[in-house]
Parts: C-alpha cells; structure tokens; sequence
C-alpha cells in the first residue's frame, strides 16, 4: 500500500448524495487490504415514497469505492439502518443496526424502532435481522420503548462481557455475555450515534448532540467527563455540511501501512438545516487524527 495513502484523498466527501439519494450513520471496518464502509442509504423514489437501507461499499484506497450494495430489504415498515459497529463473535461478525419504521410516510422513526444484529462470515453476505430483548425477556417487545443508533464495546475489565448503548432516554445501557440474553443497566446523559474506543486505558466516546460530535471519556463506562468543545471540522467552508455534522464513527487504522492514524467517518448535510433535507443530499465525509484530539482533512 502507498505509504501517502491519506494524501491521495482529494476531498473530504466520501459518498455524496443528491436530490434523492442520502448516505447517513456510518460504520466502518478495515480487514486484509479492504476498507468497508457500513451507512444508511436513504432513497426517495420517483413517486415520492422515501426507503431506508442498510448498504456498504468497499475501497482498498479510501479514494474509489464501489457502488452500494444493499445488505437489507426494501420495507419502509423496518427500514433497517444505522449500522453501529462490528465486532468479532464466536468466530463470526457480528453487526448492530435498528429499525426505523415509516410506514406512514412518517419523518422520523415511530415507536416501534428497536435493535437488531446481523452475522456473517466474509463481510458481505448477511444473515437476516434478529431482534435485540435489550430489556431482557421478561420485558414485551412492544414495552421495550423506542431504540436506535446501537453499538457494541466490550468491557475491558470484565473480558467477554459486552455492552450495547443505544438512544433511549439520552443513552441507554444494556449487558449480555452471549449477544443473547441481555440485562438492561442504566442511562448517560449523550447525544446520538454512540462510538467509543477502549483506549490507553480509558474509554473515548464520541457522540452526536445537535450539531458536531462531542467527546466524552470514561475508565469504567459509567462515570464520564464531557470534554470541552465540539467537533466541527471544515464546516463553515463546506456547504454540503452547513445544516449539521453528526455520526461520527472512529476506525483505529494506526497499524495499518499508508494510514497509522484514526480515522473518522462522519455524515454532513447542508446547505439547509438536517430538519429541511433529511432524507436527501447527506454526504458521508472522512477525517483522520494522531491522537483522538486534533484532527485534519482533505
């Protein structure tokens, strides 16, 4: 691999969308000189009709990627999207994603939004949707409340213990030790679109509040300091950004050749506020730090 592979990288767009297509929520993943970028893709049909998916795309070089390939069905009824992360489970992947039911040409996912994983074995083909008893099953499915934007983190204290957070009241909290059988456990006071690392021995989240993402750092995922600021990058400049920046997802790529660095992929919309354009014109973009504090682009 190029050993100036970011320098290559002419503009902090990624995916762009248009008059009818968005890329929202991204997740990414980097396995045997592929990088694989996770997201919803929001299209509105010739007839107004607006669908949300699950899709991915792949690049070796971060600069050419190909079309999108759409991992979940057309049903605005589930709408499964926002993809959270992927973890490595008994020798599968194990992908966190939500519904985000709209059945009703509704703006917003209604109250039957939940959590559901995916698994497969190469990346590409998916297993269908099971559906997360985040409450645990002695909670009904239709009492669990509305839930979206999952991800995953192992705790580093308890190996083999993993949490899910989720947006449910701020940010929810829920346990389990097989991806089965889960414990709901608290809420945090954040912003959507959960990402955290484990990370020189404390735990980075960052998270979405109305615009830009916030960090916040933990030692044991349930006390937390916010840092101060937020993270805006370029986007007094960016029109395709002005309206919010949000969903920031940080994939650790110092060990990997023509990269060593974090990089972080985030959606934008613009120029109007995300309220106006939500379901056309997001763009996914791309940006990269040493240190998880100071951050560049292209």
């Amino acid at each position: 691999m190029n050993t100036s592979i970011l320098n290559h990288i002419q503009s902090p767009i990624v995916l762009q969308g248009n008059s009818h297509i968005a890329y929202r929520d991204p997740t990414a993943h980097y396995d045997e000189g592929v990088f694989r970028l996770y997201y919803t893709l929001v299209e509105t049909e010739s007839d107004g009709q607006v669908y949300m998916y699950t899709a991915m795309s792949e690049s070796q070089d971060l600069v050419n990627w190909s079309e999108s390939r759409r991992l979940t069905p057309r049903d605005n009824s589930l709408n499964f999207s926002s993809p959270g992360n992927i973890i490595r489970h008994n020798n599968r992947w194990v992908m966190c994603l939500q519904t985000y039911p709209r059945p009703n040409g509704e703006k917003y996912g209604n109250a039957s939004s939940r959590i559901w994983t995916m698994e497969s074995m190469d990346l590409v083909r998916w297993t269908e949707p099971e559906l997360l008893l985040l409450k645990g099953e002695e909670t009904p499915i239709e009492q669990m409340g509305r839930m979206i934007d999952p991800y995953f983190i192992e705790s580093k204290d308890e190996p083999g213990k993993w949490l899910c957070f989720y947006k449910q009241n701020g940010v929810s909290l829920s346990y389990s030790y097989d991806l089965k059988r889960w414990t709901f456990y608290r809420n945090e006071n954040a912003g959507e679109n959960v990402c955290i690392l484990n990370e020189k021995d404390q735990y980075v989240m960052f998270h979405s509040p109305e615009n830009g993402i916030g960090i916040m750092r933990s030692t044991d995922l349930e006390n937390w300091v916010h840092d101060e600021g937020l993270l805006t990058f370029g986007q007094q400049e960016w029109d395709w950004a002005k309206g919010r920046i949000t969903a920031g997802f940080v994939l650790d790529c110092r060990y990997v050749e023509g990269i060593e660095k974090f990089l972080m992929f985030f959606h934008g919309t613009g120029p109007e506020d995300e309220r106006i354009v939500f379901d056309t014109h997001a763009c996914i973009g791309i940006a990269w730090s040493n240190d998880l504090v100071e951050w560049q682009w292209p």
